[in-house]
């Protein structure tokens, strides 16, 4: 199912399960096969090299290798249907998967600190580095500004916070990679204890980032609601349903990239049940046409009742 566009721009086209999981398979190989290069490259000459920094970057490069892996495998799970242990589905495979990378980053992180740490302990054993490092650092900068580029386009263009999270772990990556070349030009001009300083640097910057993609992914499997914008947007497409009168009480929280909506829609008291019914069975269909909304849980009020709960007053106050 492909959701309604209501714009001329690209990147607020709802995109099909289908079309986010095939999006987010093509970026990720790209990634493995970029990190997959640059992890053998950098952790090699780091070490012919004498280069703490350029294998602390290496590392770096193969934490997202291990990383992509775990992508490629939640955005396959996730893309399992319901079943009896999981009604709504698989999506907040996704959202662990981004818990897991946010981990991977943090270890990662906290291991580089620790070893350049050590290494700035003792400034005496930092050898000189050798000139190819340089190179081998500035080419890694390119290759991996250039790959989060690519990705957090198509994350953008397929909604997915799952690929937005490997994208900017990406970038993490080339921001490294700036360090690293810095300290290398450092040791290279008289200065060796540059090298093991942009090491550490490297490493608070890795952390950092593993904690806030944990702390989010972590909200996020709390059942945290969508931003006001985009509830406003179905509490619109609810209001202009033929037959529903009002609407209040709707409640949010991320499934995946998908989202499950709770809502209270309020039709003219005097209908059947079956009229009640068919008008919330069409104010589903809508939403889930025109949102990426996963499930939508009606209840139906009748409109006539203006009391505290039900009535106009409590749209006002809720709307």
């Amino acid at each position: 199912m492909q959701f309604a566009d209501h714009t001329d721009d690209p990147e607020d086209t709802e995109y099909s399960a289908e079309e986010r999981a095939a999006a987010a398979a093509r970026s990720t190989w790209v990634s493995v096969v970029v990190n997959l290069f640059l992890t053998a490259l950098q952790i090699t000459v780091g070490i012919v090299a004498k280069s703490q920094g350029l294998v602390a970057d290496g590392i770096h490069s193969l934490s997202d290798l291990v990383a992509d892996f775990v992508v490629l495998a939640a955005n396959r799970q996730s893309q399992r249907g319901a079943d009896d242990s999981h009604p709504y589905g698989h999506q907040r495979v996704e959202n662990a998967a981004s818990l897991v990378l946010g981990a991977l980053l943090l270890a990662v992180g906290i291991g580089m600190v620790w070893s350049a740490f050590q290494k700035l302990q003792s400034p005496e054993t930092v050898a000189p580095v050798g000139i190819v490092a340089l190179w081998v650092a500035g080419a890694a900068l390119l290759a991996k500004e250039a790959l989060f580029r690519y990705m957090l386009a198509v994350a953008k263009r397929v909604k997915s916070s799952m690929l937005v999270a490997n994208a900017w772990h990406a970038r993490s990556d080339a921001a490294s990679s700036l360090v690293v070349g810095i300290g290398i030009a450092g040791n290279l001009l008289g200065y060796p204890i540059l090298d093991p300083i942009a090491a550490l640097i490297v490493g608070f910057m890795v952390g950092r980032m593993g904690w806030e993609f944990g702390w989010e992914a972590m909200h996020d499997l709390m059942d945290r609601a969508i931003d006001d914008e985009e509830v406003a947007a179905i509490r619109q497409t609810l209001v202009e349903t033929p037959g529903v009168s009002g609407v209040h009480d709707v409640r949010t929280r991320k499934m995946g990239d998908m989202i499950v909506v709770d809502a209270h829609i309020e039709v003219d008291g005097t209908l059947t049940v079956e009229q009640g019914h068919d008008i919330a069975v069409e104010a589903r269909h809508r939403v889930l046409q025109r949102h990426r909304v996963l499930n939508l849980m009606t209840h139906v009020d009748p409109w006539h009742r203006p009391d505290r709960d039900h009535g106009p007053q409590a749209v006002s106050a809720n709307g």
